[in-house]
């Protein structure tokens, strides 16, 4: 039975929070494939307390996604608050791909559950595409980004650059990766801002 909907106790809200923190790294090191008692032996719970809280892997899945998705999309409007647009873009997208190279199987498994998630996770994860097409467009209008390139092109530059990172074996070497993905995104001869 799920707990939502309803405070929980101290002791129950410790035990969901461990139970999130384990799925969050075992999904993002082995994917979904892991067995739900192996997240509960990494959370230090039992396989019933696990089940009180997610009554499926894909219940857990989704709050790990929905938690994602809820702090990228906070400091998506962080960002968009920020009034150096080229800067804060990069520093936003820094964040994400840094995330996204640390994190490729979880990466991978978010993106391949496409139309299996509730409506409110597709919605947190359409007003992270708004405001990432804002942050975007920002950056273009001050002339720090190609106005030739949309997030789509971003996404691919980004997935592309992780995928040949991945087959040559190597995870990022600190700002590599977001330094070839700012190269394909910058104005011709200019040179990026430092992310504040």
């Amino acid at each position: 039975m799920s707990t939502e909907g309803r405070p929980l106790r101290a002791d129950a809200r410790r035990n969901r929070e461990r139970i999130l923190r384990a799925a969050r790294d075992a999904f993002a090191t082995e994917g979904i494939a892991i067995p739900l008692d192996e997240i509960a032996r990494r959370a230090g719970v039992g396989p019933g307390t696990v089940h009180r809280h997610f009554p499926t892997k894909e219940a857990l899945f989704e709050a790990v996604v929905r938690e994602h998705l809820e702090r990228l999309t906070h400091e998506a409007r962080g960002a968009l608050a920020d009034t150096a647009a080229g800067p804060a873009f990069f520093a936003f997208l820094t964040k994400m791909t840094a995330e996204a190279d640390a994190k490729q199987d979880l990466t991978e498994a978010i993106t391949g559950a496409g139309g299996r998630m509730s409506a409110e996770t597709e919605g947190l994860a359409a007003d992270l595409r708004e405001l990432f097409d804002a942050l975007l467009t920002r950056a273009q209008a001050a002339g720090a980004v190609r106005k030739d390139v949309d997030a789509a092109d971003v996404q691919a530059v980004v997935v592309g650059a992780l995928v040949a990172g991945r087959r040559r074996g190597e995870r990022d070497r600190p700002g590599r990766l977001a330094d070839m993905v700012f190269d394909c995104l910058l104005p011709r001869g200019a040179a990026p801002e430092e992310p504040g």
